[in-house]
């Protein structure tokens, strides 16, 4: 995402690329941000989560992080098409997220209340 961002400063048509943001500059640095944001709510789920699942569901895990990645690159597409497209990569993304974070809190709460803090 940073990547993307600095080339489409670096080929901006502008005299002056860092003057003014253009519409595709603007739309990389919101990506990014968000980006950041979820990756990590990402991590930290990922890693409450790989505590608590049994040993045959580990192969989750990198299930989960290629979701992610490919529901962030349709996002990323889906946004350079319209704003109006881009709710569905963001449910490819968010709604994996909620999933873990119910599954963690699940675990925490319910199963091992006993070992919440030990």
């Amino acid at each position: 995402g940073m990547l993307v961002h600095g080339l489409s400063r670096l080929c901006s048509a502008a005299r002056q690329p860092c003057a003014e943001l253009r519409r595709e500059v603007h739309m990389h640095r919101a990506y990014v941000a968000q980006s950041v944001h979820l990756f990590i709510l990402y991590f930290f789920n990922m890693a409450v989560l790989a505590t608590y699942l049994p040993q045959e569901a580990l192969k989750l895990i990198p299930l989960l992080t290629g979701l992610f990645a490919i529901s962030r690159l349709i996002y990323w597409l889906l946004y350079a098409v319209g704003r109006s497209f881009r709710a569905f990569g963001f449910g490819l993304t968010f709604v994996p997220l909620l999933a873990m974070l119910l599954c963690n809190l699940y675990g925490m709460f319910v199963l091992e209340p006993d070992k919440l803090l030990a």
